[in-house]
């Protein structure tokens, strides 16, 4: 299990990394101004959207259910009923998106108010929004296919799709001479790479013999109707938390011009960790689990979980130190150039070391929903979402006046936190997950590893800084790469000693 967690990680580190560099060109390009935010309103719709629609709910309903058809060894009994889930979850995206269209000055204003009061940003972002609104349809038949895949154990393809948008915003971006601002050319960027997406793995399905088609929709099918059992708490769990995201939008068009961009880029450092760890560790957790516990064997769905969680919380545990120590050297050298200022830079650090705050949490969960989503129960960790997000909310309300943008991100944390304390708590008392030696010293290596680290990062920097000899434009990229290095040596010496120590070993299973 912890090779296909290293594939699907290996190719989300390449599409982070790609996306990194879309993130820097943009910040170049259009820095954490007007146009920067109206941009960000457009790309984060659609966004919020899939992930209420698609890839959120979708993959926690639809996985085990097709995985326990495929274990059944039913004939045509999975691809019939991917067949009938392709067809409505098309009929519904149509519908939506041809709702939407005329719509659209109503949903940007209701996504981004503060807006209102600036015409030439809100016109610009309604524009920019109905490019990129199709993205949606062919994001969520993405993440169809996507699942499919993975129910058959194949991760490369589907965890590669996303290094298509970057790639065609890049490109979209080198263009941006030909459109009347990079805006547009961003937009056109994602909307075309919805359509490259949907083909890359529309033809990885059917060059395995299971690729969903449309057929006559029905509701009437046993299977049918315990799908859409399921994705009801799901959607509504993952409504939630995108209210929370759009709660941040919508605070963030009434601060001061930047602040949507501000949150935005220091979200992208944020969700680099996340998306290369959590997700792949929960991508391949979920069908692991599904079938173990299908099969009956309780105590292998929880040793997995166990492998996974404390995969993800080594892997991502430096992160969360450096967020938190180096904040403003990370931003400033990650994307201060160009029409990105120093006090863009400072502004996004705040940020970034608030989300800091929040890793830990936001990584642990996607190992911890598996002990409900693999037994099919999406009402608990609807529960314990929306007992978190209605904390989050509340204290963006509260945390905004005294701390501005950054009071939004540790909102998150707080919320993150309660998150994963209750889905933990839950799962103890039913007997549905149970933390093994194992973890526990992985907990106790990673966090002697991280006071380590952080004390390499506070007492390093004016070392690193007074080493490192001045250089035009890569002076700041040079200090962090140097405290990196050593970093990485220090945290990985560390926890491999305190590992060894106790006699563990993480398992390539």
């Amino acid at each position: 299990m912890i090779r296909a967690i290293l594939s699907v990680g290996g190719w989300t580190l390449v599409s982070r990394v790609t996306g990194f560099a879309r993130d820097v060109v943009m910040a170049a390009i259009m820095g954490a101004g007007p146009i920067a935010d109206a941009f960000v309103v457009a790309f984060r719709l659609p966004n919020h959207f899939r992930a209420i629609f698609g890839e959120g709910a979708f993959n926690t309903a639809f996985v085990p259910a097709y995985a326990r058809l495929e274990e059944a060894g039913a004939a045509g009994a999975a691809k019939a009923f991917a067949d009938r889930v392709f067809t409505l979850m098309l009929i519904v995206q149509v519908l939506l998106l041809a709702l939407a269209w005329p719509a659209m000055p109503w949903v940007v204003k209701a996504l981004a108010p503060g807006f209102s009061d600036d015409p030439a940003r809100f016109d610009l972002a309604v524009s920019l929004t109905r490019i990129t609104f199709p993205y949606l349809l062919f994001m969520t038949l993405v993440t169809l296919f996507s699942g499919v895949l993975n129910a058959h154990r194949r991760f490369a393809v589907a965890a590669g799709a996303p290094v298509l948008l970057n790639l065609a915003m890049l490109v979209a971006l080198a263009l941006a001479f030909l459109f009347p601002n990079a805006a547009y050319a961003a937009a056109w960027g994602v909307t075309v790479s919805g359509v490259l997406q949907f083909a890359l793995v529309w033809w990885a399905c059917r060059r395995g013999g299971f690729a969903p088609g449309p057929t006559r929709p029905t509701l009437r099918d046993p299977d049918m109707r315990r799908f859409f059992k399921v994705l009801g708490p799901a959607v509504i769990g993952s409504a939630g938390f995108q209210i929370a995201s759009f709660a941040d939008t919508i605070i963030a068009s009434f601060l001061p011009v930047g602040a949507v961009s501000a949150l935005y880029y220091a979200d992208r450092l944020y969700q680099l960790p996340f998306g290369v760890i959590a997700i792949a560790a929960g991508t391949v957790l979920l069908p692991e689990m599904s079938r173990r516990l299908a099969a009956g064997d309780a105590v292998g769905a929880h040793a997995a979980q166990n492998r996974a969680a404390g995969f993800s919380l080594a892997l991502s545990a430096p992160f969360t130190v450096a967020f938190l120590t180096l904040p403003g050297l990370i931003m400033a050298a990650l994307f201060q150039r160009g029409a990105f200022s120093a006090e863009d830079a400072a502004r996004s650090a705040s940020v970034l070391a608030a989300y800091g705050l929040a890793l830990p949490a936001v990584v642990l969960v996607r190992s911890a929903v598996a002990s409900f989503y693999a037994r099919q129960d999406t009402v608990t960790p609807l529960v314990a979402s929306l007992t978190g997000i209605a904390v989050n909310v509340l204290l963006k309300l509260v945390l905004t006046g005294p701390y501005g943008v950054t009071g939004l991100a540790l909102a998150t944390a707080v919320g993150q936190w309660i998150n994963l304390v209750l889905l933990y708590g839950l799962a103890l008392r039913r007997g549905w997950t149970a933390p093994g030696r194992t973890l526990g010293v992985t907990v106790l290596g990673v966090t002697i590893a991280c006071i380590v680290l952080a004390l390499l990062a506070v007492y390093g920097l004016p070392f690193a800084d007074s080493v490192v000899p001045a250089l035009p434009h890569l002076r700041e990229i040079a200090v962090l790469a140097v405290l990196g290095t050593a970093g990485a040596i220090a945290y990985g010496g560390t926890l491999a000693a305190v590992l060894a120590a106790c006699g563990v070993r993480l398992r390539r299973a």
